[in-house]
């Protein structure tokens, strides 16, 4: 099959986080099963010709613009990619949205719709009950109709499907699909055993992930365990100078550090060369740095609200604690304690990654949808 996979925002620092992902990961594992695979989107950022490829996948990329100021990646637009789908996904046998309520997104799925092209929807846990006073307007004029006219609608978890009910009615063809992740190479495996002893936190800075929350564990814990780092790897969204004033109250001799961000094909790498990771934030739908550390071998710390948290509980890959402070410092000391249960941990978080979250799955459950 010819399949189109449609993303709202790809750039060097990765600031559109997991779903940009997510649509790499399924492209490049329905092209090892011998499908043609094209991620097209809005592209911001790169400092010179805008990427035709990423590991082997085709890219078609067009500048994106925020055309509605001070509704973040809600307000981007991208003219260019409209034009570009109107005119050539036709010649694909199946358009795979990665929606969210955007200006990219929404109308290419709403003109797919018009035209009478086949597409499927993925909304990643972005399309949900909001008070915001766009969200009922967007909703009315597009949202419900690319909800219901979509040939498969995924979604992550029960309230990701419950959201989506109560946004687009009762009709909608829903269909459960997990994120995957790819196994990683012999060099971050075999690299494992060499980690320093460091907390990592890689996502963007931004006030849902609570960054400020892990500058505070890393503060608490940095005397008991002088020889541990604690690292911020991510794009600042809202929350880079509060937490670089978090760092400098730190107690002297503490090491937490804010690296930046990083591009998205690194992350792995990265991940590599911790010991624990921590994502403090709350009502995470499903998130594949998550996937990403499991499937290195890294215990994880994750709130109970997060759609990952029963696996993990399940198979004992990490720790879930609710939402507090003393909560995430408790999961995050125990862990640095315990050698031996944070390698336990590790490794029974790489094996779910494996089991339960292979690409070849995810890869096959997409192909099944397509031609249902």
């Amino acid at each position: 099959m010819r399949i189109l996979s449609v993303v709202t925002l790809m750039s060097p620092n990765g600031e559109y986080g997991g779903p940009v992902r997510v649509a790499l990961n399924q492209a490049e594992a329905l092209r090892a099963e011998g499908h043609d695979v094209v991620v097209a989107g809005g592209a911001r950022g790169f400092e010179t010709d805008l990427p035709q490829e990423s590991n082997g996948v085709p890219l078609r990329l067009f500048p994106a613009r925020n055309i509605v100021p001070g509704t973040g990646f809600a307000g981007l637009a991208s003219p260019a990619l409209q034009r570009w789908i109107k005119s050539e996904s036709s010649a694909f046998d199946m358009v795979h949205v990665h929606a969210a309520r955007d200006l990219v997104t929404l109308p290419a799925a709403g003109w797919l719709h018009r035209a009478g092209i086949p597409y499927v929807l993925q909304t990643h846990g972005m399309i949900d009950r909001s008070s915001h006073p766009l969200a009922g307007p967007l909703d009315a004029m597009l949202t419900r109709r690319v909800l219901r006219g979509a040939h498969t609608l995924f979604y992550l978890t029960a309230k990701e499907r419950q959201d989506l009910i109560e946004v687009g009615g009762t009709q909608l063809r829903l269909r459960e699909l997990a994120n995957g992740v790819p196994a990683p190479g012999a060099r971050l495996t075999d690299a494992a055993p060499d980690r320093r002893t460091e907390v990592l936190y890689l996502a963007r800075l931004a006030p849902r992930k609570r960054p400020l929350a892990f500058v505070d564990v890393a503060v608490r814990l940095g005397a008991t365990f002088p020889d541990v780092t604690f690292s911020l790897v991510g794009p600042d969204e809202g929350e880079g100078p509060a937490v670089a004033r978090g760092i400098g109250r730190a107690p002297t001799g503490a090491k937490i550090r804010w690296e930046g961000p990083i591009a998205p094909e690194s992350s792995r790498e990265r991940m590599s060369r911790a010991s624990i990771y921590v994502l403090p934030s709350i009502n995470e739908p499903f998130p594949m740095s998550v996937l990403e550390a499991m499937s290195l071998g890294l215990p994880v710390v994750i709130i109970d609200s997060c759609g990952l948290a029963p696996a993990v509980r399940e198979w004992g890959a990490g720790i879930v604690v609710d939402d507090t402070l003393d909560a995430l410092t408790t999961a995050v000391s125990t862990l640095l304690e315990d050698q031996g249960l944070a390698q336990k941990m590790g490794a029974a978080g790489a094996k779910l990654s494996r089991e339960q979250f292979g690409m070849s799955a995810i890869a096959a459950a997409l192909t099944d949808a397509y031609r249902g």
